[in-house]
């Protein structure tokens, strides 16, 4: 095999989806394969969108210290391109990783907010926002106030943060917004089509993994819908109910009716970004995976979009994942030809990410010394 392409979403919590491919080159090299070998670091809107885009397109990693999820301050990292587009992960201000011991109940998307006015001030006309991994569910609330929006209660005073504060909501003004937004296309990344409430929406799928309470659950649920009511009656077009504005804790709705965005695929909207296609279309071999692979992969995950392009392209392709678990076997119809786990032997969770570096490079190797296997 001549050519090979790498291009795996990160091992979250391990390995950047650039360490990701760095370490199973180091593999492949150690088995003795003098393949040529493509990196195509990726993302889906999650974790290391910023660094995947600004490297593919040679842009500039801009730093911005702005408020954290519960309202201390974090330094986040955001993309700013040639041409004047900027790319933020919604998970840099408000994430799994900051404020890890406050309630959900009082976490905001108000730095977000802060981000979009940075990106503003550098002139940016294209805003791109990743949203996965947050730790918020105030249905975009945060990101709006900072920009200008008006969210009050019944005294005419502005709310809290985080959904805690949206009990008392009764009005929503929104004729304070930052204008420069007017000028600007806001995109949002994501893979998932859940509405903002009800049996799909944001509390009702995502809000338990991030420490919504069951008692809290129906309640959450209710804020959000009346926070939607109140929007509607204000622009006039319901956006609750729109594919994905359950996203990001309904930060997805948020892009919709406060920014006047639009939401995409994250992982078609990279692989066109890194120009996948074309990087794919002459290789002998790709190589994709991420942190777990199982039959939610299925459900949009990176390396199935991966894998279903390299097919087209006649091209096989690999998986390798920390964790392979379930039944798998679906997935070798949908572009798959072998899947790898990088844990070989019984170990914690704690144990394979602390060992990532050499489990994926180690897997790397396996996979050198198969392809000499096959050129025998």
């Amino acid at each position: 095999m001549k050519k090979i392409v790498i291009a795996a979403d990160s091992f979250k919590g391990s390995a950047s989806s650039s360490e990701v491919a760095d370490y199973l080159e180091r593999g492949l090299q150690a088995a003795g394969s003098l393949s040529e070998i493509t990196k195509v670091p990726l993302a889906d809107g999650g974790e290391g969108t910023v660094t995947a885009i600004i490297k593919a397109a040679s842009g500039r990693l801009m730093s911005s210290k702005v408020s954290g999820p519960a309202g201390g301050h974090v330094e986040a990292q955001w993309g700013l391109l040639p041409d004047h587009t900027a790319v933020i992960e919604m998970a840099a201000a408000a994430g799994f990783t900051q404020d890890r011991d406050q309630s959900v109940a009082v976490k905001s998307t108000f730095g977000v907010g802060e981000l979009i006015k940075q990106a503003l001030d550098y002139h940016a006309t294209t805003i791109y926002i990743g949203l996965g991994g947050s730790s918020t569910n105030d249905g975009g609330v945060g990101m709006a106030q900072a920009l200008g929006g008006r969210f009050y209660d019944q005294n005419g005073s502005e709310v809290p943060r985080g959904i805690a504060g949206l009990r008392d909501l009764v009005g929503v003004n929104l004729e304070g917004l930052d204008s420069r937004l007017q000028n600007v296309q806001v995109i949002g990344l994501a893979d998932v089509d859940n509405p903002l409430t009800g049996k799909n929406g944001a509390t009702q799928i995502f809000g338990p993994q991030k420490g919504v309470r069951s008692n809290q659950v129906a309640e959450f649920d209710k804020r959000l819908n009346r926070l939607s009511q109140l929007t509607t009656k204000v622009l006039g077009t319901d956006y609750s109910t729109m594919p994905g504005a359950g996203a990001a804790g309904g930060l997805g709705f948020g892009v919709l009716a406060f920014l006047g965005g639009r939401l995409t695929s994250g992982i078609a909207k990279m692989i066109e970004i890194v120009h996948l296609q074309a990087k794919i279309q002459n290789a002998d071999l790709v190589i994709t995976g991420e942190g777990r692979i199982d039959q939610q992969t299925l459900n949009g995950k990176l390396p199935l979009g991966v894998a279903q392009l390299a097919h087209k392209a006649g091209v096989p392709t690999i998986a390798v994942a920390g964790s392979v678990s379930g039944d798998v076997q679906p997935l070798y119809e949908h572009g798959f030809d072998l899947i790898l786990s990088t844990t070989t032997s019984p170990m914690t969770v704690d144990e394979a990410i602390q060992q990532a570096p050499q489990l994926i490079t180690q897997a790397g190797y396996r996979i050198g010394k198969m392809i000499q296997l096959i050129n025998r």
